[in-house]
């Protein structure tokens, strides 16, 4: 059977064809139900699935007030818990902000997941960044997943350029199963360009996808739980612009 193709825009505008794999878990949400109001995201058609709004956060947002942001309508909370430099050492590190903002969020009412940013260039690395998660966790009980966020850093610095888009998957899957051997739900930072040239989504069937895309409607042809749809949001309680997400759930 041949497969359908389907153009979309990345990030900076620029066009790509990418062939649509039957076998993954197709996008279920109707496209014309997204509807934003300034920078507010909402799924209108409430018979089959409810949403509710949240923000990411790093140390670039500074200090946040978390019941300002709490009574703006955000719901939930992904912090990002860490990071591994890009550059050749590629060491890890947590995030000045995480337990400031890790507590706050709790504290303010909001359902709290965490992201690690990335830069494994193998399956051991990847498992060294889930430990590394693991670690700094200490036992904590989450409302949202662990999410791996491999994310390509362009520039001579990076240490992750010449990874094929076959280790990406493979790490991912490492870095997932560490994380549900620990009793967590993993998850899977994603975007077109990944998901048409990069991941092998057949190999991730078991993991739900937080998408981002700035488009108005989202292009994906495959299921996703979250979507991060802009990244220049203006939450009361954060200084400056901020990833707003919407997620979606189920009846």
């Amino acid at each position: 059977m041949k497969k359908e193709k389907q153009t979309f825009v990345d990030a900076h505008g620029e066009e790509h064809t990418m062939e649509i794999d039957p076998e993954i878990n197709e996008n279920p949400y109707d496209p014309e139900a997204f509807q934003i109001n300034g920078d507010r995201m909402a799924y209108t058609d409430q018979e089959k699935y409810g949403y509710r709004l949240g923000v990411d956060v790093s140390f670039y947002q500074g200090q946040i007030d978390w019941e300002k942001v709490r009574a703006d309508g955000c719901e939930f909370a992904i912090i990002r818990l860490g990071f591994r430099g890009y550059g050749k050492e590629g060491n890890l590190h947590v995030d000045e902000q995480y337990e400031q903002n890790f507590r706050g969020a709790k504290a303010a009412g909001l359902d709290v997941g965490v992201y690690f940013f990335a830069q494994a260039v193998n399956e051991e690395e990847a498992k060294e960044e889930a430990r590394f998660v693991l670690k700094h966790l200490k036992g904590q009980k989450l409302d949202l997943p662990v999410v791996y966020d491999p994310e390509h850093i362009v520039g001579e610095e990076s240490r992750t350029q010449d990874v094929t888009g076959k280790q990406f998957t493979r790490n991912a899957k490492v870095f997932c199963e560490e994380i549900e051997k620990a009793g967590y739900q993993a998850m899977i930072y994603s975007n077109m360009l990944w998901e048409a040239f990069e991941f092998d989504l057949r190999e991730l069937k078991a993991y739900p996808i937080w998408y981002a895309d700035y488009e108005a409607k989202p292009q994906t042809p495959y299921h996703f739980q979250i979507w991060q749809y802009t990244e220049k949001g203006q939450v009361d309680g954060i200084q400056g612009n901020v990833d707003l997400n919407i997620e979606l759930k189920k009846k």
